[in-house]
């Protein structure tokens, strides 16, 4: 089991930064990938970006250029950089770790709010 616990959300103005942090527990020897998702009022959850073991990144579309991901192994915690913030960019963000094979598990954090005013 893994556990995950965000922090650093909050209400920023349009055009300002905020860091997402993603503090990790348990079993994380086996996690492949490390990512970052979002779900926006009214909209499905869609993933912002990732992170893999051999350090290999992804970004969609919209958080490339503003944002950045990236792992510290020695404190393991994922951390996400959101700068130029946009008001569409408001939503819960949350962390997610992922075991992959024959099957993915799948781990998530409880979501941290991100709030971006016009």
């Amino acid at each position: 089991q893994v556990q995950l616990v965000e922090s650093g959300g909050g209400l920023v103005r349009a055009g300002g930064s905020l860091r997402l942090s993603c503090a990790a527990s348990g079993d994380t020897g086996d996690i492949d990938v490390w990512g970052w998702y979002r779900r926006a009022p009214g909209k499905q959850r869609e993933v912002v970006a990732q992170i893999e073991t051999n350090g290999k990144l992804y970004y969609v579309e919209f958080a490339k250029g503003r944002f950045t991901i990236s792992r510290d192994n020695a404190r393991n915690t994922v951390t996400l950089e959101m700068n130029n913030l946009k008001p569409e960019d408001t939503a819960v963000y949350y962390c997610n770790a992922a075991e992959l094979g024959p099957y993915i598990t799948d781990y998530w954090g409880q979501g941290t709010q991100v709030t971006v005013s016009s």
